[in-house]
């Protein structure tokens, strides 16, 4: 049997983080979860452990299938965990939601120029 492995370096080596002090970051603000207990980045996970996650921009709901401390390439990293059946559901409706209702600013980089702001105040009314 594997040897449980730090979470920080389990999400690294997931690619659900870029890095692993984002990772770190992440779950000391509490966007990760684990078996639904708030954890500190030096707690150690197991093989069927469920990890919720919440990276900024996407949620996901896995179960670690798979322990690793080396960052792989993305199908290795897919091998590491499965999702579950309620968080695939909520990730596809949160797109479809991006898609039929998209977010009015989020063509705007930076600050907005006068025109954009005429498009903006137009859009509201």
């Amino acid at each position: 049997m594997s040897e449980p492995i730090r979470v920080d370096k389990w999400l690294w080596a997931a690619r659900f983080f870029k890095t692993r002090s984002l990772a770190t970051d992440a779950i000391d603000h509490g966007r990760v979860k684990l078996n639904g207990l708030k954890i500190k980045p030096a707690k150690t996970i197991q093989l069927d452990d469920l990890l919720d996650i919440d990276n900024g921009s996407t949620q996901w709901q896995v179960k670690v299938t798979g322990l690793s401390e080396q960052r792989g390439s993305a199908t290795l990293a897919r091998q590491l965990y499965s999702e579950t059946e309620e968080s695939i559901k909520a990730r596809e409706q949160e797109a479809m939601r991006r898609v039929l209702f998209p977010e009015p600013s989020a063509d705007i980089k930076g600050r907005p120029t006068k025109r954009d702001r005429r498009l903006l105040d137009k859009s509201r009314d």
